[in-house]
């Protein structure tokens, strides 16, 4: 193999697992929930493999797919970023990252507030739209940052630029992430800068995530090792804090990561570009937008045409997803839900469907073996039942 093109669609889940319950989850199905929408429209995925894939059944399966599919199963313990792009890499995750449903400890915060020389506001789970509109007055006045969580494992740091300049909200951000180690080793520590004018304050696009290094090997790891270029689009660099990366382009959004994964398609070079298309997780699934998922879905197939044309014999066309966050439902928190797992290419096995796979890592397992680099990760590889 030259190059994989691997695509997450972040949160695309396509429907609940057996232990939803246990998350609080019962019932969810991102890609149905889209799929409601009269702007969802996915011909290409469509005729490549997506609703043939196990339990899918939004829209009319293919009757003659070109390419192959799986239904992807979580075997980590969570349901959020972190631990679904590591398992995707090949880390099956036993312990969950810890979560703060009742905010940080106050000493925790105080030292905080000591090194970076700023009060703290807020201190609690928060949607990242409201908790701007909640006190962002307050911290225009008192310079004091806010600091919040969610469902999932992270610390997010959100200032006014026109308040804190982003490089000192990075830096503030770097400091949390020395603090949080041990059993407050969270998954991620996420810079959230905002700008305007209350009650409209927006958030901007130079968010950036500071995430706790990789346990175990990944494939990344092991790709780079044996010389292979990992080139990583969004923030992939991002949630393996760089390690196993050989190159990386920040994006602004899907249409700019979608216009910078169809550039890469265009260049020469040998091994794997990850990329990561935010936009579904950060602006429609948190937000319970089933219209603008379904366009972001739309948006995405229209571009597959142009991410194939490039392909050579050799290349492969992976599309995935690392949770859900079902648009629909009352939650405005990730899902635990199977993932997709798509494949074309000139080599690919037309209508091979791998039915529903055991982990993620099964992925990375595969793009291991498609590189001829013995594995040390989880996972098996489904080469073979893929290629010709």
């Amino acid at each position: 193999m030259k190059r994989i093109f691997l695509i997450v669609l972040d949160s695309v889940g396509i429907g609940e697992m057996p232990d939803a319950g246990t998350y609080g989850d019962e019932g969810s199905n991102t890609l149905a929930a889209a799929a409601s929408s009269a702007a969802f429209s996915m011909p290409n995925l469509q005729k490549i493999g997506l609703f043939n894939i196990d339990g899918v059944s939004c829209r009319p399966a293919a009757e003659h797919p070109t390419g192959a599919f799986a239904r992807m199963t979580e075997v980590s313990k969570g349901k959020d970023t972190t631990i679904g792009h590591w398992e995707i890499a090949g880390i099956n995750s036993q312990k969950p990252l810890p979560t703060y449903p009742n905010g940080f400890p106050q000493e925790l915060l105080q030292e905080f507030s000591r090194k970076t020389g700023r009060g703290v506001l807020c201190n609690k789970p928060y949607s990242g739209t409201e908790v701007i509109r909640d006190y962002g007055q307050e911290h225009e006045r008192t310079g004091a940052l806010i600091v919040y969580t969610s469902a999932d494992s992270v610390f997010q740091v959100a200032a006014h630029e026109d308040v804190v300049p982003v490089d000192e909200l990075y830096r503030d951000c770097e400091i949390a992430r020395k603090m949080l180690v041990g059993e407050h080793n969270v998954g991620r520590v996420i810079a959230r800068p905002f700008v305007g004018k209350y009650p409209d304050y927006t958030r901007t696009t130079r968010r950036h995530d500071f995430s706790v290094l990789p346990p175990a090997v990944t494939m990344l790891d092991q790709l780079s090792e044996a010389g292979n270029d990992v080139i990583a689009v969004g923030k992939i660099n991002d949630i393996f804090a760089g390690r196993g990366i050989t190159e990386f382009t920040r994006t602004t959004g899907n249409d700019d990561g979608l216009a910078k994964t169809i550039e890469l398609t265009e260049r020469d070079f040998h091994g794997l570009c990850f990329v990561n298309l935010v936009d579904f997780d950060m602006l429609y699934g948190h937000r319970n937008d089933v219209e603008g998922y379904a366009k972001g879905l739309t948006a995405v197939d229209k571009a597959v045409p142009a991410l194939l044309e490039h392909l050579e014999e050799d290349d492969l066309l992976m599309f995935t997803a690392d949770h859900g966050c079902d648009p629909s439902t009352p939650s405005t928190d990730h899902s635990r839900e199977y993932t997709p797992w798509v494949i074309a290419g000139p080599g690919v096995k037309a209508g091979a469907n791998l039915g529903t796979l055991p982990t993620f890592a099964d992925i990375g397992a595969t793009i291991l073996d498609a590189f001829g680099v013995p594995s040390k990760v989880t996972g098996t590889s489904r080469l073979s039942s893929i290629v010709r």
